[in-house]
């Protein structure tokens, strides 16, 4: 993983760590302290913010999406791309092919509408944005944070791949995804 900006670390000696755990970790989480803890003059381990490798997306708002997938019964993968951003993933069939479908939840999700990758497509798929995700929310969509999910982005993203599916048999796309 790369980090691209400074990280101010701060020595901590186990015996420190091992009097007042609860202290060193308040100001980890709530001020963004960074530690090396050191045991026996010995660098042994880093204490860092959770944001570091984390999305920058309420761990409440990740519960609720990840129930109403399970509620929907959607077998899905979860990881975490190089930006920290989280990323579902689904596989799904399309003109008999395997198309892997990623939804990535941006930082400040869900204020920021996911952006949608389906790998695998035809190199000159129209509908897409520069960055290859689906043109789903933006343009012709409005992403609703209010009332739009993980379930609503891939039931969008569905109905874009059946257009696609069109699309590659007849050479039309119709409607607006």
């Amino acid at each position: 993983m790369k980090i691209d900006f400074k990280i101010d670390f701060k020595t901590l000696k186990m015996m420190q760590l091992r009097s007042s755990p609860g202290e060193v970790l308040d100001r980890v989480a709530r001020d963004g302290e960074v530690f090396v803890i050191e045991r026996n003059g010995q660098p042994k381990a880093c204490l860092v913010p959770v944001s570091f490798f984390l999305p920058d997306i309420s761990p409440e708002r990740v519960a609720l999406e990840l129930a109403a997938l399970k509620e929907k019964e959607e077998e899905h993968g979860l990881t975490i791309n190089e930006n920290q951003e989280l990323s579902i993933s689904f596989r799904e069939q399309v003109v008999g092919e395997p198309v892997a479908l990623d939804i990535v939840l941006p930082h400040g999700y869900p204020n920021s509408a996911p952006r949608i990758y389906a790998v695998k497509l035809a190199a000159n798929t129209p509908k897409l944005w520069p960055d290859g995700s689906l043109a789903l929310f933006g343009a012709s969509a409005a992403w609703n944070p209010k009332s739009h999910d993980v379930v609503y982005a891939l039931s969008t993203a569905r109905r874009w791949l059946r257009q696609y599916a069109k699309w590659r048999k007849t050479g039309e796309w119709h409607g607006d995804n």
